[in-house]
């Protein structure tokens, strides 16, 4: 019996790492590793709104139908705007990383697609209901979507195959505060719901992301394979590369979201520990901040262990992210 491809309904505020990730998704799609049932945006990079239009801009350059069906119908990726900011704290944006339009300040123009008129949260709730034990909850932004869709739907647990999040910080310092990870820290209360619920987690975390970066060799690959495809993936990554090369220390860039897509796909490529994770919700200077229990013998606790990533065969994530997006046809 063949085995069907995974279904993912992915969560995502679409800036650059977002983008790239949905290519890595829109080439599984073409060659019918994975379905893409659907796309929620969240506040983070941008606002949910213009995460929307970037989701669609990306699909499209990819081939895939995405938004409101039109007059013709047929099949087409519904992509949701969700949650314009966090559940107890202000809104803050990533304009230094992503651009004031969330992919390097390219400015693209309008999508054919519009958004569909479902909130995020209730697409997953609808979307886990309509194909339980099926979906793939894949989320790269801040969690205030699940959060709200938890608080939806108290059976949601039971009807997600597994959630796979990329965010946190435990052995790696933070990338917004000294201890904080953006998406995490970005809200941090719907965060700690995602965690504390009773379902299959994975969390990719800055420890197995940041030594995943590529560099020189990789980016010129991409740059030198001239499709429309690998063209606009580099053109939206020269912000990106400028941005994070202070940090590096050498130009390159971390593209975080697609590790975590990656693992989705072919858990074989991390390394885990498992562990119960808590969110730090009051500290003075650690708010946002993952916690987990690393002692060798650890306490009790009443929570479902998550799956961290402290590791990847960084050669092979690599590979075959550029792999994917050179495989569009010119």
């Amino acid at each position: 019996m063949t085995k069907a491809p995974p279904a993912f309904l992915y969560d995502c505020d679409t800036g650059i790492d977002d983008a790239m990730t949905l290519l890595y998704l829109a080439s599984l799609v073409q060659a019918g590793e994975a379905t893409l049932v659907g796309v929620g945006t969240v506040h983070g990079n941008v606002h949910p709104l213009t995460g929307a239009l970037n989701t669609l801009r990306v699909l499209e350059a990819a081939g895939i139908k995405a938004g409101e069906p039109g007059e013709d119908g047929g099949q087409s990726v519904p992509v949701a705007v969700g949650a314009d900011r966090p559940m107890a704290q202000d809104v803050h944006y990533a304009v230094d990383w992503h651009g004031t339009d969330g992919l390097g300040n390219t400015h693209l123009p309008e999508p054919a697609g519009r958004p569909v008129a479902e909130p995020a949260a209730a697409q997953i709730v609808r979307l886990a209901r309509a194909m339980p034990g099926e979906l793939t909850l894949l989320a790269t932004g801040p969690l205030t979507n699940l959060g709200a869709a938890l608080l939806l739907d108290a059976e949601l647990p039971s009807l997600v195959r597994e959630v796979v999040v990329m965010g946190g910080a435990f052995d790696h310092p933070g990338n917004i505060t000294t201890h904080a990870e953006a998406n995490i820290w970005h809200d941090p209360e719907a965060a700690d719901l995602v965690f504390a619920a009773d379902w299959p987690v994975v969390l990719v975390p800055l420890d197995a992301t940041h030594p995943s970066a590529v560099h020189d060799e990789w980016l010129d690959r991409l740059a030198a394979h001239g499709t429309p495809v690998a063209r606009f993936a580099a053109r939206i990554l020269d912000f990106y590369i400028d941005a994070y090369t202070p940090t590096l220390r050498r130009r390159g860039a971390v593209i975080h979201d697609a590790l975590a897509a990656m693992l989705a796909v072919d858990p074989d490529l991390g390394e885990y520990a498992h562990r119960p994770v808590r969110v730090e919700l009051r500290g003075e200077l650690t708010r946002g901040t993952t916690v987990w229990d690393a002692r060798s013998l650890p306490a009790e606790d009443t929570r479902r262990p998550v799956k961290v990533a402290v590791g990847s065969d960084v050669a092979a994530f690599q590979e075959r992210l550029l792999a994917s997006l050179q495989s569009f046809e010119s």
